[in-house]
């Protein structure tokens, strides 16, 4: 795997207890994140490095920085539908974009002067923002919260061949992880390394509500 790896336990004393945060793997080049499909579709991707085939560009797609949050969406690769898991390695600049143009999935009074602003946000936007709680390797909510981030329209379509580096298929290394998660042994859990992204933008950063802390 072109990801790098850590005990979940020698992360956790780092990580932020609570608050808004982008925890993911990134460097100068790059974001990592993760999605779950039907192998159909997961298969198509892993294999041609791109989406296509039954991958559809005519409805939203949702991608998540977060390695334990895409397991608690996805039931560690268990659930039907999600069994192939996907690392995508995107364009730094693309994940970028992506939180400049955001626009919440609800209603924020502290971010929108009105509903009807809110809306025609919502309509002139590609991307979809979502702050939801993060959960442990259990699935037990967290005081920390997790983003998610929707893609449509113009940029679903950028999104599936030009902004990506490389797509792995984790699917076995989620399995193999699975199994210490449902034996308590989660001294030998193996994640890979995150810490909390800070968009360049600082207007970006403030939308977000990300903490400094």
């Amino acid at each position: 795997m072109n990801i790098k790896t850590k005990l979940y336990k020698d992360q956790l004393k780092d990580w932020p207890e609570k608050g808004h945060h982008i925890m993911a793997q990134f460097d100068d080049e790059k974001v990592v994140v993760y999605q779950s499909y039907r192998p159909e579709i997961g298969n198509f991707a892993s294999q041609n490095q791109y989406f296509g085939g039954a991958f559809s560009v005519h409805r939203m797609t949702w991608i998540k920085p977060n390695f334990l949050w895409m397991m608690h969406r996805n039931g560690w690769g268990t659930k039907v539908g999600q069994e192939i898991v996907l690392v995508i390695h995107l364009k730094r600049e693309a994940f970028e974009r992506y939180l400049n143009q955001a626009v919440y999935s609800s209603f924020q009074d502290d971010i929108y002067e009105s509903k009807e602003d809110w809306q025609v946000a919502v309509k002139q936007s590609n991307i979809r923002l979502q702050w939801d709680p993060d959960h442990d390797p259990f699935g037990d909510k967290l005081d920390r919260r997790a983003i998610q981030l929707g893609i449509r329209n113009q940029e679903i379509i950028k999104y599936a061949k030009d902004d990506i580096l490389e797509i792995e298929d984790i699917s076995e290394f989620v399995k193999e992880q699975h199994q210490f998660v449902l034996n308590n042994e989660l001294d030998k859990l193996l994640i890979p390394i995150e810490k909390p992204f800070i968009p360049n933008d600082r207007q970006t950063f403030k939308l977000l509500k990300l903490s400094d802390d």
